[in-house]
C-alpha cells in the first residue's frame, strides 16, 4: 500500500518530491500506528495541512472500515453455520503462519547485532511470563539507552510551508478527544471501556500495525476476557481480507461486543492517537530525527516486538486444534508468504480448501 501511495503522489499526482516522501515514510515507522494509514496522512498534511490529513486519513480508512462492518454482522449471523466453521476452522491456522512469518520479516529488519538480541530476548521472557505489554514496551526502551550505541542521522532539512509549526491543530484534537471521553464515559461506561483500551491499544503500537494485534489479543482475551482466542483469530482473518491496515480487527471486537456504536468507537479509538502524534511530530521531525536518545529508544521498541510477535505466535497456536491438516495447511501458509505470495491469495486459498478438508 505504501508503494502504491507513494506511485500515487510521487509520480502522478506531484503532491510531494522523492526526498519530502521518504523523510514521511521514515517517520510513519517511528511513530506508533498502521504505517498505510500514518503514510496516507502524511501525504495529506504535507499537501493540504491538517485538514488535508484529515480527508487523506479518512478517505484511507473508510473503505476498510465499512467492508469490516458488513463482514462483521455477516460473520455475527452465519458463524454457526457448517460452511462457516469449517472455513475459520483452517483459517486460524493460516493466521498462525502469517504472524510467524511477521515474526521472521520483523526480526531479519530489526535485529542486527547482539545487543539488539538481548534486548528481544529480554522482551519475550517478560511477555511469555505475562508481563504488561506496556511496561515490556517502556523496559525495552531504557534497556536500548544503556545497550546501543549513540547513532546520529543526519537528514534534509523539511521546510514545507504548508505544514504549520503552530500547537492549535494539535489542541484542538486533542480537546475534542478529551470531551468525546468524558462524553463516553458519563453516558456509556462500556463504550468508554472499549475507546479507552483501543485508544491505549494505538499508542503504544511501534511497529505498523501487526504491532497492535498482540496488544488487543493480551488485553481482550486475556486480560477483560471480553472474547475467547478462536474468535479473535476469526477478526483477525476477516482483517486480512479488507483492503487495509490490520488493525482493523478493531472493527470487529467493537462489533462483535457493541454492535454498531461499538464496531464506530473502537475504529475511532484505535486510529485516533497515531493521527495525533503524526499531525504533532512532522513539524518537529528533523529535531527527533537527530536526536541519539530517540533514535536508541525507538530502536529497542521495536526489537521488543519481535519477542512480542514470537509470544503471541505461541499463544494463537495454542487456540488452534492440530492434527495433521492443520500443520500442513500452516506449513503451506508460511512458506508462501515468505516466498513473497501475496496475502490476500493466501487467505483466499486457504478458504477454499478449509470448506472442503474440514467439512
Amino acid at each position: 500500500m505504501v508503494a502504491y501511495i507513494r506511485r500515487m503522489a510521487v509520480q502522478q499526482k506531484h503532491w510531494l518530491d522523492e526526498e519530502t516522501f521518504r523523510d514521511g515514510i521514515a517517520l510513519c515507522q517511528m511513530i506508533p500506528g498502521a504505517t498505510s494509514m500514518q503514510t496516507a496522512a502524511y501525504v495529506g498534511l504535507r499537501t493540504r495541512g491538517v485538514v488535508g490529513a484529515g480527508a487523506s486519513f479518512v478517505g484511507f480508512g473508510l473503505p476498510a472500515f465499512l467492508l469490516m462492518m458488513m463482514l462483521s454482522a455477516l460473520y455475527a449471523n452465519t458463524h454457526t453455520l457448517p460452511a462457516v466453521v469449517s472455513a475459520f476452522n483452517g483459517l486460524q491456522a493460516i493466521i498462525v503462519a502469517i504472524i510467524a512469518n511477521a515474526t521472521v520479516s520483523f526480526g531479519r529488519t530489526s535485529l542486527k547485532n547482539w545487543k539488539q538480541f538481548i534486548i528481544a530476548g529480554a522482551a519475550t521472557a517478560m511477555f511469555g511470563l505475562g508481563v504488561n505489554p506496556i511496561l515490556v514496551i517502556l523496559f525495552a526502551a531504557l534497556l536500548g539507552l544503556v545497550l546501543i550505541e549513540s547513532k546520529q542521522l543526519a537528514l534534509r532539512p523539511t521546510t514545507d510551508s504548508r505544514v504549520s509549526h503552530s500547537s492549535k491543530p494539535l489542541l484542538l484534537l486533542l480537546t475534542l478527544t478529551t470531551i468525546a471521553f468524558l462524553l463516553l464515559f458519563l453516558l456509556q461506561r462500556t463504550l468508554f471501556d472499549l475507546a479507552a483500551l483501543m485508544f491505549r491499544v494505538d499508542l503504544f503500537a511501534f511497529g505498523g500495525g501487526f504491532a497492535s494485534v498482540p496488544f488487543m489479543f493480551h488485553e481482550i482475551v486475556q486480560v477483560r476476557g471480553w472474547m475467547d482466542g478462536p474468535t479473535f483469530l476469526n477478526g483477525i482473518v476477516l482483517g486480512q481480507i479488507t483492503p487495509g491496515p490490520i488493525v482493523i480487527t478493531a472493527t470487529f471486537v467493537g462489533y462483535l461486543l457493541h454492535g454498531l456504536p461499538g464496531g464506530l468507537i473502537a475504529t475511532i479509538s484505535v486510529f485516533s492517537p497515531s493521527f495525533m502524534i503524526l499531525v504533532g511530530s512532522v513539524p518537529y521531525f528533523d529535531k527527533l530525527r537527530s536526536s541519539s536518545y530517540f533514535n536508541k529508544a525507538i530502536g529497542s521498541i521495536l526489537c521488543s516486538f519481535v519477542g512480542l510477535l514470537l509470544t503471541v505466535t505461541f499463544r494463537f497456536a495454542w487456540n488452534v486444534h492440530w492434527d495433521f491438516l492443520h500443520i500442513l495447511l500452516a506449513c503451506a501458509a508460511f512458506v508462501a508468504l515468505f516466498l513473497k505470495v501475496d496475502i490476500l491469495w493466501v487467505v483466499v486459498i486457504g478458504t477454499l480448501i478449509s470448506v472442503i478438508a474440514f467439512r
